[in-house]
């Protein structure tokens, strides 16, 4: 099984550190992430800038409030900058999200839409030797008739989809290269839902494992029960739950979540969601416990939480993540 690691270092200066002791200990992939607050693919390109050899991916960066043009631009600047190893992880985000956060329309099942934009993310990797680009679908559509990309470093960069429920797994399916799987991924969803739906594609598996390193197993559970938590406030989400028949616990996170409780929404997550969703405890523990997802998806990447955390616990935590797998990569 091959590592990635998430970048959620709390400072850009942090973030480029952490990529470069990632890549010194032999991870195959750093990856960056987007929030209201960062952009992921602008730190993907400062990474670049510091690595040599390590993969380098957006986990995710949020398609419907960019162009895809200026996605797939971007993703061939940092395929360029660092000589042909960049990874375009892109997701559509919730409602809330498009629409609260960064004030964009979100209308309609994504699924197609996301679809046809990464139809046209696609189209302008491969004009890019010239001839223009021309490009009609339902949602996007795109006339440049001079359109090229020179020095581009390869024809085609791998494009990975975020996907939750079943019908964006479908799309990942259909369309990516590789699927990215959401922090909340229990392993029997990855084993009987996702994978299934991959088998015979092209697409690879990347799914995030939420990871606390702790000498304190308590403290290290505590902090997964808290990201957990918040994940689940989102009912979007709730459909990982089903299988197991843990909707219940789900519904609790999002009523405290709604009367102002965090930490009804900490207490509502059980052990046995940490238990199937994160690594926690001692370098021993979750060395030993993502074992696990052995034979269940091409490379994972450890993640650390991070919400209701201090900064430098967080850094401490990455620490940590990159000291325990050195040895593993």
């Amino acid at each position: 099984m091959k590592y990635g690691i998430i970048l959620g270092s709390p400072t850009l200066a942090e973030l480029l550190q952490t990529a470069v002791r990632a890549e010194a200990a032999g991870f195959e992939s750093v990856w960056t992430t987007e929030f209201f607050n960062s952009h992921g693919l602008v730190r993907l390109g400062a990474v670049a800038g510091v690595t040599d050899r390590v993969k380098l991916g957006t986990a995710i960066s949020y398609i419907f409030m960019r162009s895809p043009m200026l996605a797939a631009s971007a993703a061939m600047d940092i395929d360029e900058l660092s000589g042909g190893r960049m990874i375009l992880g892109l997701g559509s985000g919730t409602k809330r999200m498009n629409e609260d956060w960064y004030s964009m329309s979100f209308d309609g099942a994504p699924a197609p839409r996301f679809e046809d934009a990464i139809g046209l993310i696609r189209a302008a990797f491969a004009a890019q030797h010239g001839g223009g680009l021309h490009y009609s679908g339902p949602h996007y559509s795109v006339k440049i008739p001079l359109y090229s990309r020179p020095n581009a470093a390869r024809e085609q960069i791998p494009v990975c989809l975020a996907a939750v429920n079943k019908g964006m797994i479908r799309a990942a399916a259909r369309t990516g290269d590789g699927l990215i799987g959401h922090p909340v991924f229990t392993r029997d969803w990855i084993k009987n839902t996702v994978n299934p739906a991959l088998q015979g594609s092209k697409c690879k598996l990347y799914p995030y494992v939420m990871t606390s390193i702790a000498d304190s197993t308590e403290q290290a559970r505590a902090e997964a029960k808290a990201q957990i938590g918040f994940y689940y406030t989102t009912r979007l989400y709730h459909s990982i739950l089903e299988p197991l028949g843990w909707v219940g616990h789900g519904e609790n996170c999002a009523n405290a979540f709604r009367r102002g409780d965090f930490k009804g929404v900490v207490d509502a997550v059980t052990d046995e969601m940490v238990d199937a969703i994160a690594i926690t405890g001692t370098p021993d523990a979750v060395r030993d416990q993502l074992k696990q997802w052995d034979g269940l998806a091409d490379e994972v990447i450890l993640y650390p939480p991070s919400i209701g955390i201090a900064p430098g616990r967080v850094q401490e935590n990455l620490d940590a993540m990159i000291e325990t797998f050195a040895s593993r990569t």
